[in-house]
């Protein structure tokens, strides 16, 4: 049989839809200065889908610093992996700087994030250990969890934030790693980046009291927007001591590339011999290093940035709730819609908020979400406004009217 024969018979879950939703639900090409007004097909819209929380990614300062660095280095400098060849002080001094923001021992950079977190579980854990995580975790979890059982380890999940069943998995990894002579790991986000929930970091580590596990937190969402200096869920929560091993990536609050994990010196040291993600992998270029060290220097210092973005979201999300709107239990900045219909309403609703409201959001169906659910996903940022709350709350209004209404219900997906 050749292996091409199943992309003829079904593209996937959300391939499928490709026909009718490329360049428009999905692979959309949003164009011009990030911000929350961008071009798509030709026309200006108020822009709700870009992690860019604290409004880094056209800052001058970082603009100058990305230009002079891409200038003096090239986008080739250095060559070769870190290992090898492409160690810089430059490097070095980010990591240092991360790792003290962060309040832990050391740090190491990656290329990516998804990769990098895929790398950090399989580099950690072997066949003997033990992973416990929660059901909601972020694709890059899942597929090192997936590395994990390939090379015969075991796994337990727990209901989303159910601490009880948290519990209860730790118990039954316990009596495995009994038998097998490993140890446990368990892995949580700090924001959950779909919902906008919180981990239950302080109850998860008021378990190491009763259970010996060591714990991994993704805070992709939260570094740069939680916590009173920006540094994260741990320190929201004040249990960053207690987080064994923090992960984070530039894609978010720092508009940039890369991630990195932080730890204790002699854990960090052996992510730098042992991920074969970065072992294997070209340095980061300079000027995305160099780019980096002045977007943890305004993270930093310009606090008046993560001021306003909680300013918008507190505006965005009581406007929301008080409209009468379900948007979860989100503690962060990520602002979920939750409503009931078909994919051909969501659908509807999408094309209606983008063409006749001017307003461009993510919008979630199944096969991410149950069947009859429907998610409109906002993320507010630091340059957001209070008139754009008010617009966009406005239309969301109408658009869920003409929902109830059965303005958007249609046998098939609507052609773009």
């Amino acid at each position: 049989m050749d292996i091409f024969n199943k992309i003829k018979e079904g593209m996937g879950p959300i391939g499928q839809h490709m026909k009718m939703s490329h360049g428009y639900f999905s692979f959309p090409k949003l164009e011009g200065e990030i911000g929350p007004r961008m071009k798509f097909r030709g026309k200006e819209v108020l822009n709700w889908s870009l992690n860019n929380y604290i409004g880094l990614a056209n800052h001058p300062d970082v603009r100058k610093a990305d230009k002079d660095a891409t200038t003096e280095y090239g986008l080739a400098y250095p060559m070769g992996a870190r290992m090898m060849s492409g160690q810089t002080s430059k490097h070095e001094e980010l990591e240092n700087k991360l790792a003290e923001f962060v309040g832990k021992e050391d740090a190491f950079l990656l290329n990516y994030g998804y990769q990098g977190m895929v790398s950090i579980i399989d580099s950690l854990v072997t066949r003997k250990d033990v992973i416990v995580y929660d059901s909601e975790s972020h694709a890059c979890i899942m597929d090192g969890i997936f590395l994990h059982k390939a090379k015969g380890g075991k796994s337990f999940v727990y209901a989303h934030n159910d601490m009880e069943k948290c519990e209860k998995m730790l118990g039954f990894a316990t009596k495995l790693v009994k038998e097998t002579g490993g140890g446990i790991l368990v892995i949580t986000e700090g924001v959950f980046g779909m919902a906008g929930d919180l981990g239950k970091l302080k109850e998860i580590v008021a378990l190491k009291k009763k259970f010996e596990f060591r714990l991994l937190v993704d805070d992709a969402h939260g570094f740069g927007t939680m916590g009173k200096t920006g540094a994260g869920i741990g320190e929201y929560f004040g249990v960053q001591n207690d987080i064994d091993i923090y992960f984070a990536t530039f894609a978010k609050a720092m508009a940039g590339i890369g991630a990195f994990v932080a730890s204790t010196e002699e854990v960090v040291n052996f992510f730098r011999y042992n991920m074969r993600s970065q072992t294997f992998a070209k340095s980061l270029p300079m000027p995305m290093v160099i780019g980096s060290l002045k977007r943890l220097e305004l993270l930093k210092t310009q606090k008046e940035l993560r001021e306003n973005l909680w300013k918008v979201v507190h505006a965005l999300q009581k406007g929301l709730r008080e409209a009468g709107f379900n948007i979860g239990n989100t503690e962060s900045p990520v602002t979920p819609v939750y409503l009931s219909g078909s994919i051909p309403e969501g659908t509807g609703i999408t094309m209606d908020l983008r063409e006749n409201y001017n307003v461009f959001c993510s919008i979630v169906v199944y096969p991410v979400i149950p069947k009859g659910q429907l998610l409109l996903r906002l993320i507010p940022t630091a340059m957001h406004t209070l008139e754009d709350v008010e617009y966009t709350i406005n239309a969301f209004k109408e658009v869920h009217k003409k929902l109830l209404d059965g303005a958007y219900k249609s046998d098939s997906i609507a052609q773009v």
